[in-house]
């Protein structure tokens, strides 16, 4: 059930206080031998908040010197591009950071006018500087993407310009902890003012959106008469769309241009929280209100790797989208190779699927986490890969990378693009794939399970499960690996012909979380949630 503040404005009361923040983001110690205070790199990096010592002065300078000492383990001696979206630690945090690469030597560059770097510019500028660098250049993401105003994070993305991999974070994860457990012995740090003096800014943001018309068709976006409105939830991005318009001549209406770190403009999100979740109807409450102003309006995270589409019958499923969008991109982009493959999380909807079949293209499914499609995006054998999460990439229309880490402003810009060439929005479209393919019932859901029974979630094999039908179909597969790459899902998967379940555990609360969807019914869907839960409690 929603909390009774959901979308609805937050109340200034429930307002973060920054000075706060920062307070005790410098004066405030971890302890690592408290795990709720270790430097853990989750599936996109580092995240915490000060307030809890989680994320603080002394997580930072352990985590960018543990990253200076892998640099040099893989020899990566070219230039360090550094982003940071508008949440309030990010700023400290990019400072702190800068002081340990300066002093290790590293050359550094960040964004002019100490301004803000949505996500995937950072990718692409990695991608594009390395295609003329000398030696190889990598980049860090200073982002808690969606998360609460209190929050801060800290990404790697290695040289081809994706999220950084297991073996990468694991590797520096365990040197950062062990930097602060001994006193930050062996970190090497410069005073603020060095490092800012020694830092290189470029403009990061101007070659982005130059290169747009490579992916996205933007002649026929400048004849269109559409009305499109955009709300950047005072995200890294705004200066983006501002200069969209500057380079193309759109008339995107910026519905919301202030960048405000205790983001006093959200509506809050399903839990009364502020978060900037751009594909939550309740965070997106007030660009929703909006949607009879406009024939499409979108939105993108702080760090503007997700993308949230507004049309006229209100905020599009994530799964929805991601259908339409490979629906569209395999059937409209003549220069692609017709090898091309599509790629999904294992916890997508298996609507993509029947899309993937109906056109005749290999479907690739991974764990959950945007890193598995890095490399198929590098070298030009996946088209598009894509998360449940409202997130995704694909490649430039001559089929080359575009960015390899998650792009919310080229998954708006298609949906601009779908909408003016075949002269209907992409939940019209969607509606006419249910037609075609059958509804889809999709939810998550939590289920409480203690830190040894999520260990053995995370341990089974299909062996352990002895069940022959779920939600009375018969069970065609069962996976704790997923079919694409063969990689450990960290749980399971189940799947009948018209229904699936996968049950991975939470790596932050006493949970695990139940994917289910159904193409028969709602009391179809809820079975197959009941009775995952039993099959569940059965083998842990």
């Amino acid at each position: 059930m929603a909390h009774p503040n959901a979308g609805k404005l937050v109340k200034k009361e429930d307002l973060i206080n920054v000075d706060a923040l920062i307070a005790a983001y410098y004066n405030d110690k971890p302890d690592v031998n408290i795990v709720e205070e270790r430097v853990v790199f989750g599936t996109s990096g580092h995240r915490g908040t000060s307030l809890k010592k989680s994320f603080n002065e002394t997580h930072i300078l352990a985590i960018a010197q543990a990253l200076c000492d892998y640099r040099k383990t893989q020899e990566v001696k070219g230039a360090l591009l550094i982003a940071k979206d508008t949440h309030a630690l990010s700023t400290p945090a990019q400072l702190t950071a800068l002081r340990v690469f300066i002093a290790n030597g590293v050359e550094c560059i960040i964004a002019a006018n100490d301004g803000y770097t949505p996500t995937p510019v950072l990718s692409f500028s990695v991608i594009e500087a390395n295609k003329s660098s000398k030696e190889l250049c990598d980049g860090v993401v200073i982002t808690p993407s969606h998360n609460p105003p209190q929050d801060g994070g800290f990404k790697y993305n290695p040289s081809n310009g994706g999220p950084a991999d297991t073996d990468a974070t694991s590797v520096i994860e365990a040197k950062a902890n062990e930097y602060i457990k001994n006193n930050l012995e062996g970190v090497k740090s410069v005073s603020e003012e060095e490092a800012l003096a020694k830092t290189q800014e470029m403009d990061f943001i101007t070659p982005y959106v130059k290169a747009l018309d490579s992916i996205i068709d933007m002649k026929l976006l400048q004849q269109s008469k559409l009305k499109v409105g955009v709300d950047p939830l005072g995200g890294s991005g705004i200066e983006v769309y501002k200069k969209i318009n500057e380079i193309y001549g759109l008339h995107l209406d910026i519905v919301n241009d202030k960048v405000d770190p205790t983001f006093s403009f959200m509506s809050c999100d399903h839990d009364g929280k502020v978060r900037m979740d751009c594909s939550s109807p309740f965070a997106m409450a007030s660009l929703v209100s909006l949607k009879d102003k406009f024939d499409l309006a979108f939105a993108n995270d702080p760090d503007f790797d997700r993308h949230g589409i507004v049309t006229p019958t209100g905020l599009m499923n994530p799964n929805h989208y991601l259908s339409v969008a490979i629906w569209y991109l395999f059937q409209n982009r003549p220069l692609w190779s017709k090898d091309l493959k599509i790629g999904k999380t294992l916890v997508s909807s298996s609507m993509i699927d029947r899309v993937a079949a109906s056109i005749g293209k290999p479907l690739v499914e991974v764990p959950v986490g945007f890193k598995w499609f890095v490399d198929g995006l590098c070298d030009g054998t996946i088209g598009f890969g894509g998360e449940e999460s409202a997130g995704a990439s694909f490649l430039r229309k001559d089929g080359s990378v575009w960015s390899s880490d998650k792009d919310g402003i080229i998954l708006n810009l298609l949906a601009f693009e779908i909408t003016e060439r075949l002269k209907k929005d992409p939940s019209v479209i969607y509606r006419e794939l249910e037609a075609e393919f059958g509804v889809s019932y999709y939810e998550r859901s939590d289920a409480v399970a203690n830190a040894e029974q999520k260990a053995k979630l995370k341990k089974l094999s299909p062996s352990d499960i002895t069940s022959k039908t779920l939600a009375g179909e018969e069970i065609e597969g069962i996976y704790t690996n997923a079919s694409g790459n063969g990689a450990a899902i960290g749980g399971l998967k189940v799947t009948t012909k018209n229904g699936w379940f996968a049950a991975r555990p939470s790596g932050t609360e006493d949970i695990y979380k139940i994917y289910a969807e159904s193409f028969i019914s709602p009391e179809h869907l809820v079975r197959i949630q009941e009775e995952a839960k039993a099959l569940v409690l059965s083998v842990i």
